[in-house]
């Protein structure tokens, strides 16, 4: 028998198809046909409306870059969690994992998962708001079946993944073709005097672009599974060039549509646009859109669902979270015990969870994180320039994103300050304290190394290596 024991590690099955998909197709969800009334309602103004979807759009393709010299400097899967750790220290990035794995990623599957289900049930309730207790029942339905979905292969979910990109561009495609024979037959008169009644506020900028980059949150999806992506020094720049450009020229010209076919009152007033559209475009056949709709939230919350699981794992692996997720089953590969971990708080935050609430401090607390990652790239790139670097980016571009993430965290405190995002804040923070006497000092009792010990037999895992 050979002595040397061999460990378990994630394989590297995502090719440059799945990696424009995981990235596309997340970002490609329910936001586009749950947040334009949401942009057009805060901002005031179509055409104010265009330009904070094209700005966003902007921003993200910007963000993006700085993280393909992140991903090829600091080749570990885990996103903004192993950048931090790797330039800011483990306190900081225990901060991150601690509101990302009990918030953020959660409450970005819960948001999802609402999406989906509200396009779900709305054709059986034309005439009124479905009830909440249906909406949240269908939304546990799909996070239970993405559940099981992830943790069976990675093929299966990627596989899923592809399909669902397809079927969403060809939705989005309709609605397209439909706003252009529209604007053929001359229908501009929503576009006359187009920026009449905008908001300038701070406040109400901040809240459009929140609402707006909630449509495009997937971008950096994969980095959080840099280990299982193929020639990730190739395919990571590629993929994201290829998804965030395409993504957001379908918004724009999706946005352009939906102005094209309803007043703005008419799309501000409307509980799922895309389901107003085809009523007004397909007529009888408008029912279709509203299955374009659930398909699409349906494929980003797998996207969303995939890499959250990668986190919570990656977190694990470093010490910051209980050793039992940072296992894999022993056949699939797959890291089984954190994406249920993942399920669990996902279903825990549907509870209580609103969509415009859940999407505002979703954001508020994303883009925290993000000015603390790309402020490490800034330090990599002064203190560390011998490092070797298969993507590189002028130092410009980390700085021009770190001052917009600056705004977008403070721009909704300082116009209009609300006690909500205190909480928010003061939940972050917190993070610190627990950090010194869980992880620093190891105050975890013997009963923990007992449960994992049952868990690992029970969930058929073991420790998984990085995949370098």
């Amino acid at each position: 028998m050979d002595d040397e024991t061999q460990k378990l590690s994630l394989k590297r099955e995502v090719g440059l198809m799945g990696a424009v998909s995981l990235i596309g197709g997340t970002m490609i969800g329910s936001g586009i046909f749950m947040t334009p009334q949401t942009v057009l309602y805060t901002i005031g103004s179509p055409g104010a409306s265009l330009v904070v979807w094209a700005c966003c759009g902007l921003l993200v393709i910007l963000v993006s870059f700085c993280y393909c010299e992140l991903g090829t400097v600091i080749r570990e899967s885990g996103g903004e969690y192993i950048y931090i750790l790797r330039t800011s220290g483990p306190v900081v990035a225990f901060m991150l994992i601690f509101s990302s794995v009990l918030f953020v990623r959660p409450a970005g599957v819960a948001g999802l998962a609402l999406g989906f289900a509200q396009y779900v049930v709305a054709p059986f309730y034309s005439d009124c708001p479905p009830p909440v207790l249906l909406v949240k029942c269908v939304a546990a339905a799909a996070i239970l079946l993405l559940a099981i979905v992830n943790c069976l292969n990675v093929r299966y979910s990627m596989s899923v993944q592809v399909f669902f990109m397809v079927a969403k561009v060809l939705a989005l495609g309709i609605i397209i073709v439909g706003g252009v024979v529209m604007l053929i037959r001359g229908h501009t008169e929503n576009f006359e005097d187009s920026f009449e009644g905008t908001n300038v506020g701070i406040n109400p900028v901040g809240i459009a672009f929140y609402q707006g980059l909630w449509s495009y949150d997937g971008w950096n999806n994969l980095n959080y599974v840099t280990e299982e992506l193929k020639r990730p020094e190739v395919n990571l720049p590629r993929a994201i060039v290829i998804a965030i450009s395409l993504v957001t020229g379908l918004y724009l010209l999706v946005n352009v549509s939906y102005l094209t076919v309803m007043t703005p009152k008419e799309l501000v007033s409307s509980s799922a646009v895309a389901v107003t559209w085809g009523n007004k475009v397909l007529g009888s056949w408008g029912w279709i859109m509203s299955v374009a709709a659930a398909l699409s939230a349906f494929g980003s919350l797998n996207g969303t669902f995939f890499s959250g699981g990668r986190v919570c794992f990656v977190a694990a692996r470093e010490g910051h979270m209980p050793d039992i997720l940072a296992m894999a089953h022993v056949r699939r590969l797959t890291p089984s015990p954190a994406l249920i971990f993942t399920t669990i708080i996902s279903l825990v935050v549907l509870i209580p969870g609103d969509f415009q609430s859940i999407v505002n401090f979703f954001s508020f607390t994303a883009w925290f994180f993000y000015g603390i990652t790309l402020s490490g790239l800034l330090y990599l790139k002064i203190k560390k320039p011998e490092l070797p670097r298969p993507y590189k980016v002028p130092i410009v571009l980390p700085i021009l994103a770190l001052i917009a993430a600056i705004f977008l965290v403070l721009a909704p405190i300082i116009d209009s300050p609300q006690i909500e995002y205190l909480y928010v804040t003061l939940f972050i923070l917190s993070g610190a304290l627990i950090y010194v006497p869980v992880i620093h000092f190891k105050l975890c009792p013997g009963l923990l190394s007992k449960l994992t010990v049952f868990l690992q037999l029970i969930l058929e895992v073991a420790p998984a290596d990085k995949t370098l």
